[in-house]
């Protein structure tokens, strides 16, 4: 295969990549923004929202995602994008259909099987469209899908369900899915694998051998915790930060809908986009700011996010939302490239599913499910106000991410000398 293509090429690869990731986080978070709808219709529990959103999702997603990754280092990356793009795209919209919990369940764990297949292989087709100079941007863009997904979800999902009912939402974000991935399949190319690494590749490692070079590269690990810390507050938080919005400021599903939509959207995308255009930036002459970026992030907007949690002034807490928003999404973009050049191409999409384990069962699965159980046990004494005192404790916890990005910089300049002359651990 031809290894070269034209810049305007791989920005439209780019791109439909980025679009397809968007599609992702559309058919994921459309359940967050329907979660009071559904709750009062099916009488859950907040404990139970948080199991559907997030430890039963983040299982299902994580354990598909390694054999998933281990095809995608020996196969073709785009047609597993494209038919994992179908999978989830339609479990969405079946969930249009259920007449119960344990039905809603089951199609929750259809749509965490399929988007199990989106980002490991884009993260490896992404490593060799650009060079390693040029990877955290593109990767950043690539994350920026997450806030785009947000944005239109949040905003249809809320309009949509205000108009027609919860069940219409997820008909509407599901279907298109299934043309994006007709697209994807006829217009993408698959690339040359490790192309601008100089690297014939011809052995192909599994699990057990990228485990083996990880154990060899501790900063792996604790950008690793530092990224599943930093997803711990994100789900926990964002996953119920609509139904903060209507339980302790009074806003509608509609209003909350726009304005999260807006807020978190616009502004997390402009923070995952930068993060990855500083990193390369500063990185160029000094590579731990691929972690230091992230350290810092996190660390300006720590305390302002807790005045998020406990302001009473509904404008004054979503303005502060924004800049926390732009801060502390910086870490996704630089965390994934960096991950990727410790380790030999044929290793990038099997080094993602890993990175997306640890970040998920920890962010995804962990989050959401604690936050709704301390909301529940908190409920007794402080009512409605619950939540938000819940998602404190949330945001607390995970401050501890950035004391592992602190640590993962202090090891990273021997882990990538290691990974450039390929040898042992001392």
């Amino acid at each position: 295969m031809d290894s070269t293509y034209p810049p305007a090429y791989k920005r439209y690869v780019l791109l439909m990549l980025t679009l397809v990731y968007a599609f992702n986080f559309i058919d994921r978070q459309i359940l967050v923004i329907l979660q009071e709808p559904i709750k009062a219709d099916m009488g859950l529990s907040d404990a139970q929202l948080g199991l559907l959103s997030g430890f039963t999702f983040a299982v299902i997603y994580v354990t598909a995602g390694i054999p998933i990754a281990y095809w995608a280092d020996r196969g073709n990356r785009r047609n597993i994008v494209a038919l994992s793009l179908t999978v989830w795209s339609s479990m969405t919209a079946i969930s249009s259909f259920v007449q119960n919990y344990a039905q809603l369940l089951l199609a929750r764990l259809g749509v965490g099987l399929g988007e199990a297949g989106g980002s490991p292989p884009s993260h490896s087709i992404i490593s060799d469209y650009y060079p390693p100079e040029q990877r955290a941007t593109a990767l950043s863009f690539y994350s920026t899908g997450i806030y785009a997904g947000i944005l239109l979800g949040f905003a249809f999902g809320g309009i949509i369900a205000d108009s027609f009912g919860w069940r219409m939402a997820f008909l509407v974000v599901g279907l298109p899915g299934v043309l994006l991935a007709v697209v994807l399949r006829l217009t993408v190319k698959e690339p040359q694998r490790g192309r601008y690494d100089g690297n014939a590749i011809s052995h192909k490692p599994g699990l057990k051998e990228t485990l083996h070079i990880l154990r060899m590269r501790p900063s792996f690990w604790y950008l690793s915790l530092g990224c599943a810390l930093s997803a711990y507050v994100t789900y926990g938080n964002g996953n119920f930060f609509p139904s903060y919005l209507i339980r302790s400021h009074g806003m509608s599903l509609s209003q909350v809908g726009l304005v999260l939509a807006l807020l978190s959207g616009i502004t997390g995308a402009i923070g995952t986009f930068l993060g990855g255009y500083i990193a390369d930036r500063l990185g160029e002459h000094e590579k731990r700011w691929y972690l230091w970026v992230p350290m810092w992030g996190g660390l300006i907007g720590f305390l302002p996010y807790f005045y998020v949690l406990l302001g009473d002034n509904t404008a004054g807490i979503l303005a502060t939302l924004a800049f926390v928003n732009i801060v502390t999404t910086v870490y996704l973009g630089p965390s994934i490239a960096v991950s990727h050049t410790l380790v030999p191409p044929a290793m990038r999409a099997m080094t993602s599913a890993i990175l997306f384990f640890v970040l998920n069962m920890i962010g995804l699965g962990l989050g959401p499910l604690l936050t709704g159980i301390l909301s529940d046990s908190l409920a007794a004494t402080y009512g409605a106000d619950s939540l938000r005192y819940a998602m404190a404790i949330t945001a607390a916890i995970g401050g501890l991410g950035l004391v592992m990005f602190y640590l993962g910089a202090k090891q990273l300049p021997r882990d990538l000398a290691r990974a450039a002359s390929q040898k042992p651990a001392d």
